[in-house]
């Protein structure tokens, strides 16, 4: 029982994370409608360069923190305005094949100037691990999960409160009505992008102060896709909630496997295994919109 507690608490951790990422997908989607797959690549981005401030540049783990989000926003506009905003009014997939090829072009930059080998960060939170109703939990999870869950509260308070949230909300509504009502588009098209970068980016350094970095973190866009549609990608409940529920899953099917089974590498497939299933009864997701076409 302990084994499976602690692939438990490990599985809230990671689908945290998952959902910090599943967040930019959402949030890029409501607003143009487009999916967005180099989202693990922001993530891996986002991740180096912290690294790079961290270790290279010698600074304090809080400012390069802060100048990476700094960096992602200024990466995040210069991704619509030279890359997407051209491709208004392009069809769709022509807009998704447009991001995939940025995220090979990310992939192969990162690769370029760090190489291909794990990098880790230096130590920011104490090693000692923490004893929480008797299982030891490292304070790096702790903060993890912590900070996952108080930016979710942050980024659901602006969506719901703020007059950027609603426009973006009325824009992920309806953008020709939005647009009559004063709103801008292209600026909100461009937010939309901002914020996902920065989010991203802090999934990456939460990442990398588990586990490390190295070139294949842009998968994890991938393995995040599973928790963005089995939630809805059109709900930011549905992100936080698919991640979550994605990360315990990969967890704990991979234990029972190598427990049971004998077999490794289960936690690959656990969570599309799981999608398909869910999809077969809910096909917009567990929080999706359903849409309805009148004839």
């Amino acid at each position: 029982m302990e084994y499976y507690l602690q692939l438990l608490v490990s599985g809230l951790v990671i689908g945290s994370i998952y959902s910090l990422v599943a967040l930019g997908f959402v949030i890029i989607y409501k607003a143009t409608k487009v999916v967005n797959f180099a989202q693990g690549e922001l993530v891996m981005v986002g991740a180096y360069i912290c690294f790079s401030l961290t270790v290279q540049a010698k600074l304090p783990f809080l400012a390069a923190f802060f100048l990476t989000l700094a960096f992602s926003f200024i990466l995040g506009i210069a991704i619509e305005r030279l890359i997407l905003r051209p491709m208004i009014g392009e069809p769709i997939i022509s807009v998704i094949m447009v991001t995939i090829g940025l995220s090979s072009v990310l992939k192969s930059l990162v690769q370029l100037f760090w190489g291909t080998q794990i990098q880790v960060f230096p130590p920011v939170l104490p090693q000692e691990p923490v004893m929480i109703a008797g299982l030891p939990v490292a304070p790096v999870y702790l903060a993890a999960f912590a900070l996952s869950i108080i930016l979710f509260l942050i980024f659901s308070a602006f969506f719901k409160y703020s007059r950027l949230g609603i426009a973006m909300r009325a824009t992920a509504f309806d953008q020709q009505a939005a647009a009559s009502m004063g709103i801008g588009i292209k600026n909100i098209f461009a937010l939309s992008w901002c914020i996902a970068a920065m989010v991203s980016s802090i999934g990456g350094i939460i990442l990398g102060n588990i586990n490390g970095i190295n070139a294949q973190l842009g998968h994890l866009g991938l393995k995040v896709f599973p928790a963005v549609i089995l939630g809805g990608l059109d709900s930011l409940l549905g992100a936080a909630l698919g991640g979550l529920v994605i990360g315990v899953l990969e967890n704990v099917c991979d234990g029972a496997a190598k427990e049971f089974l004998g077999l490794g590498g289960f936690k690959d497939v656990a969570a599309f295994i799981f999608l398909v299933l869910i999809l077969m009864i809910k096909p917009y997701g567990l929080f999706g919109a359903r849409e309805i076409e009148r004839v």
